[in-house]
């Protein structure tokens, strides 16, 4: 007759049942009560891409969290060295290995590994690359047959932007159309910077030289603010600036209206073209008024560089 008393409780299933219980709760909690809110909201398709993106990952991550934490708990009460009653436990054989536990480790770990990997590459297609840069040549492109183009300029310490279709006007003021597919190209005027408009969820590389695209659609209209998020002198910290996404008919009035009262300082302006070649001291005129670059007579901004 077997000794019931002195039998190993199940300490596997009770530490599952426990996991699957408060894992199913807090996931559920999550997603339908935070979830809706996690930043960066739901301004453009790209935004609330990313915003579903994250709450994919931490509904992953949160099972995974909690499991440690039960199992710590579990071998804090039940296995501690000074329960009354109770001898210090021992692993014993018992301990050396267990090839079942090993397996579900593995394949586990394999399948969430794995599947992350293809949900990712699914989230950058069908995403068009999921707001971010893709460089000269994207190798993702939205289904929209006319996208908005807007030039972003990055230069110390400010950005600025074009828009080439209303006679390529440059502005401090990033203004978009209401459910618009949104065509960036962002390049530098000097060092690298980055474009980073937090709630339209964009981010590009701002590089001297390189047009690098990137792709949203705007969905809610609403107040953007632009950072740099790549460390590009003494006042990166102060190089930001807002923006607005206005509906399609407030679009097209402020951008006609400011394509008129623009007309003489886009006359200054280089062409209008993907990428600008500044000159020595960083975008001609801003530490020499006169137009004198004492550095080079053949670098000029929006100039060609001259045939060596």
């Amino acid at each position: 007759m077997t000794d019931t008393s002195t039998r190993e409780p199940r300490h596997f299933a009770r530490m599952f049942v426990l996991w699957l219980v408060v894992a199913g709760v807090a996931d559920a909690l999550f997603y339908t009560l935070a979830g809706p809110h996690v930043p960066p909201g739901t301004m453009t398709t790209s935004a609330k891409d990313n915003q579903f993106d994250f709450n994919v990952l931490l509904v992953i991550a949160l099972p995974v969290l909690i499991a440690v934490w039960i199992y710590m708990g579990y071998a804090i009460v039940m296995w501690r060295s000074t329960r009354k009653g109770v001898a210090e436990p021992v692993g014993g054989a018992v301990a050396r290995g267990n090839k079942g536990v090993q397996f579900a480790w593995i394949a586990s770990t394999s399948t969430i590994v794995m599947g992350l990997f293809v949900f990712g590459t699914v989230a950058l297609i069908n995403g068009a690359g999921s707001g971010g840069g893709e460089g000269p040549n994207p190798v993702w492109s939205p289904n929209s047959k006319a996208p908005l183009q807007v030039q972003v300029i990055g230069q110390q310490w400010k950005f600025t932007y074009r828009y080439p279709s209303f006679g390529g006007f440059e502005t401090t003021q990033l203004i978009l159309p209401n459910n618009t597919t949104i065509e960036f190209h962002v390049t530098s005027l000097d060092v690298t910077h980055d474009f980073w408009a937090y709630q339209l969820g964009v981010k590009a590389d701002a590089n001297p030289q390189l047009d690098n695209v990137a792709y949203t659609t705007t969905r809610e209209t609403g107040s953007v603010t632009v950072r740099c998020d790549e460390l590009c002198g003494i006042w990166h910290g102060a190089m930001y600036n807002y923006g607005r996404v206005i509906s399609p008919a407030a679009f097209e009035a402020w951008a006609t209206a400011t394509q008129r009262a623009s007309v003489a300082n886009t006359k200054l302006l280089p062409p209008y073209a993907l990428t600008y070649v500044p000159d020595a001291n960083g975008a001609d005129g801003g530490l020499y008024p006169t137009n004198v670059d004492p550095y080079s007579a053949s670098e000029v901004y929006g100039a060609k560089v001259a045939a060596s």
